[in-house]
């Protein structure tokens, strides 16, 4: 019972804190239960972070679901999944009674203003974590390179492009990679 006390406060608190969706709260998930708790290891992480991007749902709550999976099993999860949401649906709900009024007090804008730039902080230090546990091999660094290449020139130019079409585009390339790979194994067995 204890543990799930803990995983239910954790994620309260990380959903509590966070500001700017689920890629706002992966520093804060990393920190929790990579550095702190040592629940899983910053390999894992970052495959944990991968399979919650690309599956259907907001990453947040993904990630919530797959770490309480992996500290408590099936009650975990869902202890880590409502844990996370019930802040932003108790913020959201409460807002969303008083909006109009709430939006007209110029110190909530400035207060408003301030989070974004701590948004961008910390889905940029995230970012920046990721790419320095990446295992650097010279498919990932292009890979990388690629994706960072196009989104720049994207938003330069002003193109449309989803990002969703980013990682299926990039897994599909993965999966070539890695069948080709093992082909390469295959015939070398032989």
């Amino acid at each position: 019972m204890k543990k799930y006390l803990s995983l239910f406060l954790t994620m309260m608190k990380i959903g509590l804190f966070t500001f700017g969706g689920g890629y706002a709260m992966i520093a804060l998930l990393e920190n929790e239960f990579v550095e702190k708790k040592k629940y899983i290891e910053k390999d894992e992480f970052l495959d944990m972070v991968a399979i919650a991007e690309s599956t259907p749902g907001p990453i947040a709550i993904n990630a919530a679901t797959y770490l309480g999976y992996k500290h408590a099993g099936f009650l975990g999860s869902l202890v880590a999944t409502v844990g996370v949401v019930i802040p932003s649906f108790i913020i959201i709900f409460t807002i969303s009674l008083f909006f109009d009024a709430f939006l007209s007090f110029t110190l909530v804008e400035y207060a408003f203003r301030g989070i974004q730039v701590c948004v961008i902080y910390l889905i940029f230090s995230a970012g920046l974590k990721m790419l320095k546990s990446m295992k650097k091999t010279a498919f990932s660094i292009t890979i990388v390179s690629a994706v960072m290449l196009c989104m720049i020139l994207f938003s330069l130019f002003a193109v449309k492009f989803s990002t969703i079409l980013y990682i299926l585009i990039c897994g599909c390339i993965g999966l070539f990679a890695y069948f080709l790979k093992a082909m390469t194994r295959k015939g070398e067995t032989k």
